[in-house]
């Protein structure tokens, strides 16, 4: 039956983004470490599932760049290099300075900061900055993520453009993939995390676009040092 049929092709579809979430975040706790090597096998019994949706998601985060596929042998996690990590500084840069500029240019998230709807959300986002803080505060990298990304996907949307939130998140997670293979070997994280998403928020809601991309700029550099440092060690 065609309904059947339907029901059962969502279901598969949804498995497949539940899995692929779930080793994405894997992989950012650090329980995946780069290079590291599994089959679709292991991860279907690990899951209890069967090996289709699960050789799909896997797919898909090869496509996204956090794993590689070794023939015969399974899937692994992708190991970044420094060089890596710039060039995603540099395009996330780019995304984000071109997000400022259509504010400068009149965009309407501007023009409808003033609307209970639009407030609404703006003071959404900046919660999830001020969790990010506290996380960051604490030293608790895995929980910054979470609310990093929440942070930044919530933003973008308020752009009404969904392929540029896609692509920003893929790029941010990405990131995120490649910083902490580095900062999982920091024992002691606290006040060594960038903390001022809620200063981000705020300005934009000042629509002072200025003081935020100074605030980011200072994001990516922070992080960008401390990369570079941990490599160097």
């Amino acid at each position: 039956m065609p309904g059947s049929s339907g029901n059962g092709a969502v279901t598969r579809s949804t498995l497949r983004q539940q899995i692929a979430d779930a080793l994405r975040d894997e992989v950012l706790a650090g329980r995946l470490q780069p290079g590291q090597e599994f089959t679709v096998k292991e991860i279907a019994e690990q899951y209890g599932v069967s090996a289709t949706p699960v050789r799909e998601a896997l797919v898909d985060l090869s496509a996204q760049g956090l794993l590689e596929a070794d023939q015969h042998r399974g899937f692994h996690v992708h190991e970044y290099s420094l060089d890596d990590f710039r060039g995603m500084i540099e395009a996330r840069s780019l995304v984000t300075d071109g997000m400022f500029q259509a504010l400068d240019a009149g965009h309407r998230i501007f023009q409808e900061l003033d609307e209970p709807r639009t407030a609404a959300a703006v003071a959404g986002v900046r919660r999830r900055g001020e969790e990010a803080q506290r996380a960051a505060a604490a030293g608790e990298l895995t929980v910054l993520i979470g609310y990093d990304l929440r942070f930044w996907r919530e933003l973008s949307v308020l752009f009404g453009n969904p392929y540029l939130a896609d692509f920003l998140h893929r790029l941010r997670v990405q990131t995120w993939v490649c910083t902490v293979q580095h900062l999982r070997r920091v024992t002691d994280l606290r006040g060594r995390l960038w903390a001022g998403h809620t200063e981000i928020a705020d300005a934009l809601y000042a629509r002072d676009t200025k003081t935020a991309r100074e605030l980011l700029t200072a994001y990516n550099g922070h992080y960008l040092t401390l990369i570079e440092g941990l490599t160097a060690d």
